[in-house]
């Protein structure tokens, strides 16, 4: 393995890190705000409330990401670039929802799956930040 090689496997190896890095804060961030909303009697109905509890598990997933990727020194910008991933998966499928052609449950299973490859584009939209230098 040449030197390049070796820089070019830890440059993806970092890559890659940053992108669990996300994952796992995402998570974090629905979970403990989600139990927390919980154990004050504030949770919503994903069958009855779909729209408003998706949204509400959105923005725990975004603050869980945007306070780890703050902490690791991300802008502004490629924060909320990651943040709007939680979002923008339900653009096309609150319409369908609405429609009925899909169930709550659909649309909550299909915008969870959209995210990771929204998440993955947004990272190597800004490659350099997330691959070339720790935070």
């Amino acid at each position: 393995m040449t030197t390049t090689d070796a820089g070019t496997g830890r440059r993806w190896g970092k890559f890659a890190l940053h992108y669990v890095e996300m994952i796992v804060a995402m998570f974090a961030g629905m979970f403990v705000l989600g139990m927390l909303q919980s154990a004050l009697g504030l949770g919503l109905s994903h069958d009855e409330q779909p729209e408003a509890a998706y949204l509400v598990m959105a923005v725990e997933m975004s603050i869980g990401m945007a306070a780890w990727m703050r902490f690791r020194g991300h802008g502004w910008a490629s924060t909320l670039e990651m943040c709007a991933a939680m979002f923008v998966p339900v653009v096309p499928l609150f319409p369908l929802l609405w429609l009925g052609a899909v169930d709550s449950g659909t649309m909550m299973m299909a915008a969870h799956v959209a995210m990771f490859p929204l998440m993955l584009a947004a990272m190597l939209r800004r490659l350099d930040e997330y691959a070339g230098h720790a935070h």
